[in-house]
């Protein structure tokens, strides 16, 4: 005995309701936009103090953050793992993430982890607890870094992501955007300013260690370095170098990390022929730095430091005067900290010396395990004495995919010196 005819529409409608709602209760929960942070479970590591030596050997690049995490990024995630010495990846010590934004780029501060996200919004993490410390409006990123499988693009050097001390004491973080700058306070994400400025034509490249935010503008007449005050958003100076036309290059030098906390500065005009100029950063218009004007010179402090035949040499940077002079043969700088310079040898060697003295720290083998030392250096990266180097398989080919341009599945080694 079935249903009457009216009564089996009726259920047959109800069912198809029914199925309905549920694959769209299932493509909600799939699409829709989620935010899920996993904190630490367990307690904040010690900063641990390891002899000089390979550390670890990862599949993705890290930030090293307060000596005692390594912070990661992937296309929709922030997550971190300790100890900061440990020889391979771990279970997350925390983890933040996102969908469907994609992460634009990180920096830190202290045991401030701030993420920037493809529709504009600023995540500040606690690095001790992996907790959300705030959330703030940015600008949306003018365009998303070009990322390989480490992420390092993310990681090491974000574009438009910087951190800025404020003269009298506390940080900001800055975001560019295709047509806006943003500000918002390190410590509570309390927005500090906005400013306008032309779609296409305006570049900021860096933060200054006297808390300014350098940008290349082009947007009213030629070519000018803009400098402007990271507290109130105000421009304060805007100085063009000498002997420059619209193709005006200008690359930050000796910054804290990334391309925040710059000392120094290297302009360029534009062409392949024309030599770049060095300059210091201070309070007002930037001091001519010849120790800095060739292209493989280097910033640490106030030291400049660069390649004189088979030797490498340090200068005053302001005076251009030698302090330093070292025998170096077959090696080249890698990456430099205020206080240090990394080289690279012929044979994969990470050389170590003291930025104001030239006196060698560490000298040690750039190898993990088994894998040789038969790999090109890439992307580089140090801070508080770590150093992190991608591993490139022989002969490096850029347009290459990921298996045949890094040299193994764990590309990153990380150092301490």
């Amino acid at each position: 005995m079935g249903f009457p005819k009216g009564r089996r529409r009726v259920v047959l409608v109800a069912a198809v309701l029914l199925v309905a709602v549920a694959v769209a209760a299932t493509v909600w929960r799939v699409l829709a936009p989620a935010e899920v942070s996993t904190p630490a479970r367990a307690a904040y590591p010690d900063a641990p103090n390891p002899d000089p030596r390979v550390v670890a050997r990862l599949p993705v690049a890290p930030l090293v953050v307060d000596g005692r995490l390594r912070v990661y990024a992937a296309q929709r995630q922030v997550y971190a793992d300790r100890p900061v010495d440990h020889r391979y990846r771990t279970t997350p010590y925390w983890s933040y993430r996102r969908w469907p934004a994609e992460l634009a780029g990180v920096v830190a501060s202290g045991t401030t982890v701030v993420s920037r996200w493809s529709d504009g919004l600023l995540v500040a993490l606690d690095a001790r607890t992996g907790r959300v410390a705030w959330r703030a409006e940015g600008s949306v990123p003018a365009r998303m870094p070009a990322t390989r499988r480490t992420g390092s693009a993310r990681v090491w050097n974000p574009e438009g992501l910087f951190v800025a001390v404020i003269a009298g004491g506390g940080s900001v973080v800055v975001a560019a955007g295709g047509d806006a700058l943003t500000a918002v306070d390190l410590a509570d994400g309390r927005r500090r300013w906005d400013a306008g400025v032309g779609t296409g034509c305006h570049d900021a490249i860096g933060t200054t260690a006297g808390g300014r935010l350098v940008s290349v503008d082009r947007c009213d007449g030629p070519a000018t370095v803009e400098f402007r005050d990271v507290a109130t958003g105000t421009v304060g100076t805007r100085w063009r170098p000498p002997g420059v036309g619209d193709a005006l290059v200008a690359t930050p030098l000796g910054c804290r990390t990334g391309r925040s906390g710059c000392a120094g500065l290297r302009t360029v005009a534009g062409s392949g022929d024309d030599a770049g100029r060095g300059w210091l950063l201070g309070d007002g218009e930037p001091t001519a730095a010849p120790a800095l004007d060739r292209p493989d010179s280097v910033l640490a402090a106030d030291t400049a430091i660069g390649m004189a035949g088979e030797a490498l040499v340090g200068r005053d940077a302001r005076t251009g005067v030698e302090r330093w002079r070292r025998d170096v043969s077959g090696a080249r700088v890698l990456a430099v900290e205020p206080d240090r310079v990394h080289l690279v040898t012929d044979a994969n060697g990470l050389r170590t010396l003291d930025a104001a003295t030239g006196s060698q720290r560490s000298w040690f083998t750039l190898t993990a395990g088994s894998d040789g030392t038969s790999w090109a250096p890439g992307a580089a990266y140090a801070v508080d004495g770590y150093v992190a180097v991608e591993r490139l398989r022989e002969p490096v080919d850029a347009e290459a995919d990921d298996q045949r341009y890094f040299f193994t599945s764990e590309p990153v080694l990380l150092a301490a010196t």
